[in-house]
């Protein structure tokens, strides 16, 4: 059966406008940069669960033998805490991220007029009112190709290009983001020792909380 025309279209432009999972976007916009560091669910308080009032409350006695009265209970001393363990996590839990290709100079932390228009995004996104409340790590990464202590020095210099890109011309909190460099730690694509490999070239931006 033949597809029309308009509905071949629609769906090439939703095959286009869906990458796969974990591959580093190119140009993304501000807005779905927003969307992937945006923490999912309810509000959550870290290390605190509701409790009811009787909740770690002393137990009462059971009854006396023969239907007698029951037993007092037996008084609380004062300073004990009455609330209950903290929550695990959520399972599944993991922080919101996202991975973007950052092109730079070969073997230099300077950035690229094609990384330049991809931090523009993330730097609308970081100070947007969306994400202002929550802090951020800016992780370098290189490939497998070279030094290995070399791939981390220079991916450390190049996510404090990052942040000081961010900083500079959109006015983000330095103190907000953590620049740290992986080296070839992490690998989005696993590949062995001086293996060439653009996609594992990028810096992903971890949401680490308020």
């Amino acid at each position: 059966m033949r597809v029309p025309y308009a509905l071949a279209a629609a769906a090439i432009g939703l095959a286009v406008a869906l990458p796969a999972p974990g591959r580093a976007q190119n140009s993304p916009s501000s807005e779905s940069i927003i969307q992937s560091l945006k923490p999912t669910g309810g509000a959550t308080t870290r290390g605190i669960r509701p409790v009811g009032p009787d909740v770690g409350a002393a137990p009462a006695s059971p009854p006396a033998a023969g239907g007698g009265p029951a037993a007092p209970r037996p008084m609380r001393p004062r300073g004990t805490a009455t609330a209950a363990p903290a929550a695990p996590p959520p399972a599944g839990g993991e922080a919101p991220s996202v991975n973007l290709t950052v092109q730079f100079r070969t073997g230099s932390a300077e950035l690229t007029p094609a990384a330049e228009h991809t931090l523009d995004e993330l730097g609308k996104a970081l100070s947007s009112s969306s994400l202002a409340g929550y802090r951020f790590r800016i992780e370098g990464h290189t490939d497998t190709v070279g030094n290995p202590a070399q791939n981390k020095s220079l991916s450390q210099r190049r996510a404090e290009a990052v942040v000081e890109y961010l900083a500079g011309k959109f006015s983000v909190d330095r103190s907000k983001l953590d620049p740290v460099g992986m080296g070839e730690e992490g690998l989005l694509v696993p590949t062995p020792g001086q293996t060439p490999e653009p996609r594992n070239r990028r810096v992903t931006v971890v949401n680490v909380g308020a």
